[in-house]
């Protein structure tokens, strides 16, 4: 069973909704107790960094979430909740789960802010998150802050927009998306099942 964290911030029924399109067993939850017997979670996110981790810590799911991934069950943060598997945020000067090393950084440059559309994910080569997809793929983003990773090596997609930055991760079943997978299309249908795949082989 996937779950689908529930903190408060997110849009749950989306991603839930995805998830039965491409076949998977999954639920939505708020209940810490139930995110241990999870083959995987789903860790959505629509606002500030300090109110999710607020809203977390109020309901006991920042402890469950860790002890989840730390026990290797996979997890999927979505734009905020992949900027909460970082150590902090520069965005109210939260601190996070920690999950990932690195830190949230306000997206700065030429562009306008908030990133808000259709734009191009290139894909690192042989990722599996990105399996079946092309190289260079569009998925729909809305946001106005980025993860900056201390390690590189969990970059599994980079995108453009006035600059590059870290639009995907993946660091062996800890997964991210700055973008919204659930809201972009077939695309992001395959996206999340790999990802329910992954879950189904854990």
């Amino acid at each position: 069973m996937i779950l689908v964290v529930d903190y408060g911030l997110g849009n749950l029924a989306s991603v839930r909704n995805a998830l039965a399109r491409v076949g998977a067993d999954a639920e939505i939850t708020s209940d810490p107790d139930r995110l241990q017997a999870a083959t995987g979670l789903i860790l959505p996110g629509v606002g500030a960094a300090s109110e999710g981790m607020k809203r977390m810590r109020a309901r006991g799911l920042d402890t469950a979430v860790v002890e989840r991934a730390r026990a290797g069950a996979p997890i999927l943060g979505i734009c905020l909740g992949m900027q909460l598997l970082f150590e902090r945020s520069d965005e109210g000067d939260a601190a996070c789960l920690g999950l990932l090393p690195g830190m949230v950084r306000r997206l700065d440059g030429p562009m306008k802010v908030p990133h808000i559309g259709w734009n191009q994910v290139e894909a690192r080569p042989g990722s599996s998150m990105f399996a079946g997809l092309q190289e260079r793929t569009y998925f729909y983003f809305v946001h106005s802050y980025i993860c900056v990773p201390t390690n590189g090596d969990v970059c599994a997609g980079t995108t453009e927009y006035g600059r590059s930055f870290t639009s995907a991760v993946v660091a062996g079943p800890v997964w991210g998306t700055q973008f919204h997978p659930e809201r972009s299309g077939e695309a992001g249908l395959r996206l999340i099942a790999n990802f329910a795949a992954l879950c189904a082989d854990c």
